[in-house]
């Protein structure tokens, strides 16, 4: 038999042994059995319908506006020279409701939505654990004290801080205390840290709490109002911070997906392949209290965001970040979204804050993660 017979035979008898999987094949055998989408139609569908939102939310208020012409005057601000523009046929009232007030409100639930499921996927990467968040690991509680200390402080700053340093500041300190705790023998127990979260979460909040009590009277609804989540005091210029610490984390972590993905096998196996874990934890921890700082700061208070998308991103494309955090970062847009026009219609003309709704879904969604032990929500690679 010629060589290139003996070829041929051997690659004839590799196929029958090892037959070559389709492409929905090798995405079932990497999420354990079960059936995955595909990264690009689904990013496609989350995408499309978050434009959709984004207009039904602009058409969406006390002044009449329909939603071809939201969509119009939009299209008519981002490109000069639309005829709908000077024809008469918008007025000035519906311009400005829609692109000074609806719009902005819906681009700023998108980025803090985005920038939490985010932040949310690399804390569950950093301790392995389902069940970790900026709010449950108190992440958020630090941010809201720096943040509230310059609103009872009654200026622009606290101790040359602005709002969204000082949320910042307070996102790092709590992140910190909580590494420090859960540490056992140099290591992070991924159960100790969300005890401790939980913890160090509910001394934060009496914190909050003790400030509100002893402020002045006027300064008491903004900061039950900022608790609770809101982003109905947006504009253009709010936008520019978060979109800033958004656009600084996907960049670094999505450069960082392959060694995400060595550390939710273990460290050993991690730094069997070349990852320094400890370096590695310390960047991830630093971008997601930059995020959690940025957003709260804007935002407020708002929960569960981090744990309930990026399950749900696992559950929709597997575990793998690389094609798990795309979906993440888009669907947080997308819930959040969907959360802020759910909070300006259910009770009209009240408005509900962002951070109940989020509740509403997230501590029944918290609950059914916790019996599950993670592993139906997708976090068993």
């Amino acid at each position: 038999m010629s060589a290139s017979t003996a070829t041929l035979a051997e690659r004839r008898e590799r196929r029958i042994r090892f037959p070559r999987r389709r492409g929905g094949e090798r995405r079932r055998a990497r999420s354990g059995g079960r059936r995955m989408l595909p990264v690009g139609p689904t990013v496609t569908i989350i995408a499309v319908l978050a434009v959709l939102v984004l207009v039904l939310s602009a058409a969406t208020g006390p002044v009449a506006v329909s939603p071809l012409d939201a969509a119009k005057i939009v299209i008519g601000h981002l490109i000069p020279g639309m005829p709908w523009m000077s024809d008469g046929t918008l007025t000035p009232l519906q311009d400005q409701a829609v692109w000074q007030f609806r719009v902005p409100r819906s681009l700023l639930a998108a980025l803090s939505g985005a920038g939490l499921a985010l932040a949310g996927a690399m804390m569950q990467a950093v301790v392995r654990n389902p069940l970790a968040e900026p709010y449950i690991l108190g992440v958020s509680s630090g941010a809201s004290v720096g943040a509230v200390l310059v609103i009872v402080s009654g200026g622009a700053t606290f101790l040359g801080l602005t709002m969204s340093g000082a949320a910042f500041v307070g996102a790092m300190v709590a992140c910190i205390l909580v590494a420090m705790l859960a540490r056992i023998r140099g290591e992070l127990s991924p159960t100790r840290m969300i005890l401790a979260g939980v913890a160090l979460g509910a001394l934060l909040s009496a914190v909050t709490s003790y400030l509100t009590l002893t402020t002045d009277a006027q300064n008491v609804v903004s900061v039950m109002f900022f608790l609770l989540g809101s982003v109905s005091a947006a504009d253009m210029s709010s936008l520019l911070i978060p979109a800033v610490a958004l656009a600084i984390a996907c960049i670094a972590v999505f450069g960082l997906s392959r060694s995400m993905n060595a550390l939710l096998s273990g460290d050993e196996s991690a730094m069997a392949v070349g990852v320094r874990t400890t370096r590695l934890r310390g960047l991830l921890l630093v971008l997601a209290s930059l995020l959690t700082g940025a957003i709260v700061a804007v935002s407020g208070g708002i929960g569960f965001v981090g744990l309930v998308v990026p399950h749900m991103a696992r559950l929709l494309v597997g575990s793998d970040h690389r094609r798990m955090l795309p979906i993440t970062v888009l669907g947080g847009a997308l819930f959040l979204m969907v959360a802020d026009l759910l909070a300006r219609t259910v009770a009209m003309p009240t408005e509900i804050p962002l951070g109940i709704l989020t509740a509403f879904v997230g501590a029944p969604f918290f609950l059914w993660l916790m019996r599950s032990g993670g592993e139906r929500a997708g976090f068993d690679r």
